[in-house]
């Protein structure tokens, strides 16, 4: 760009002369050029700072990002815990403290801390406050539930300690052993009569096992039957006391007999194809005051939680019943 020039007549001469500014002109130019180059400069800035941000703001923006990633992660391992522990809870309601004849744990103690909003109100003015406050409220209801767990735990094992005698007329272990046993032929639950081909209750678990297959005891007691009965076939009837009962039926040899005492692992008798029955097979019940359990439920003693979980997953889905 050329630099303006500016020139003046002189009537004098009769001339145009070149004017030259005073220092003071001079600088108020270069004072004025200078403020309109900070002004373009601060305009250029700003507006790069509103689309873009600083190093450090990407930088923070991008942290925060993460930030969010991980604490979503969080919520969803909370929630995957909070199953688990859930699972945990019935168990122990449902099975555990069935088998000490102890009361369940009160809803209201397991979840104490799950309806009390005011306690986390603080986190509101938190930026993605919703989500804090949900972690916040599952991460205090799991830390509550283990806390009531492990203490229901310890009364269990003071219970078991106090009835060490009832534990042992608990069945607990399989009525075959796992290297005897060909597999699963029928799990607890409704089934299709194959005799009949009518739906019905199987109101026990068939295990498909050679003839002559070991039978064992499950728990200590008391045998009350050692004979024939209508459908059973060969049938020993164990009564555990304590209101538990356990039936292994279609036998084909006993080793025992009626009012004889035996103890949790005792031989008493070889499976069979007795009875109404399709194939050689032990039916395994386990009755509480009469009432039909499910048997998968009481395996607690001698298997481990892989042998366990692939127990429940043939019982799942066993379908087809031999007797």
């Amino acid at each position: 760009m050329s630099k303006k020039v500016f020139y003046r007549y002189n009537p004098a001469t009769e001339e145009y002369e070149r004017v030259y500014p005073s220092g003071r002109q001079r600088l108020w130019i270069m004072l004025r050029k200078l403020f309109a180059g900070i002004l373009v400069t601060a305009i250029l800035f700003v507006i790069i700072y509103m689309l873009v941000g600083t190093p450090r703001e990407t930088a923070l923006r991008d942290e925060n990002t993460q930030l969010r990633t991980q604490l979503d992660i969080l919520n969803r391992r909370l929630d995957a815990s909070l199953e688990v522990m859930a699972d945990i809870a019935a168990r122990d309601d449902n099975f555990y403290r069935v088998i000490m004849g102890t009361p369940r744990v009160s809803t209201s103690e397991r979840f104490s801390t799950a309806n009390n909003e005011q306690r986390y109100s603080h986190l509101n003015s938190l930026r993605d406050a919703e989500l804090i406050k949900d972690l916040t409220i599952k991460t205090d209801l799991l830390d509550r539930q283990l806390y009531v767990q492990i203490k229901s735990f310890d009364e269990l094992q003071q219970l078991a300690r106090n009835n060490r005698d009832r534990i042992d007329h608990i069945p607990s272990i399989q009525p075959i052993s796992s290297e005897n046993m060909k597999k699963m032929a029928s799990g607890y639950g409704y089934r299709r009569d194959p005799i009949y081909g009518t739906g019905r209750f199987h109101e026990g678990l068939d295990f498909a096992a050679d003839t002559g297959t070991p039978v064992y005891a499950t728990a200590d007691g008391k045998v009350v039957h050692a004979g024939w009965q209508s459908g059973y076939g060969n049938l020993v009837e164990i009564d555990h006391g304590y209101g538990y009962v356990t039936r292994y039926a279609h036998l084909s040899k006993f080793k025992v007999k009626e009012g004889e005492e035996v103890k949790r692992g005792d031989l008493i008798a070889e499976t069979g194809n007795t009875g109404k029955s399709t194939g050689p097979h032990l039916h395994y019940e386990v009755r509480y005051h009469n009432t039909p359990q499910n048997p998968i439920n009481y395996y607690f003693m001698d298997l481990t939680p892989e042998e366990y979980d692939n127990m429940i997953r043939q019982a799942e889905n066993a379908g087809h019943v031999m007797d």
